[in-house]
């Protein structure tokens, strides 16, 4: 199953193409909770990142 928004500009998934969204998503963390959509709190460091949507708590990679 796909999220229901898109994970680099917020906006529904299945609306439109996300190209460039998907070239951004090979080198940035998401800015955006795809369950919900709301923005996240994103946090990069040497080794990694974590992001934290209110809603659905925080995803890292």
């Amino acid at each position: 199953m796909t999220a229901p928004f898109c994970e680099q500009c917020g906006s529904p998934a299945d609306k439109g193409e996300h190209r460039r969204c998907a070239a951004r998503r090979e080198l940035e963390p998401p800015r955006y909770c795809p369950d919900c959509g709301r923005r996240m709190v994103v946090q990069v460091t040497p080794v990694g990142w974590t992001a934290r949507c209110s809603r659905h708590g925080e995803l890292r990679g």
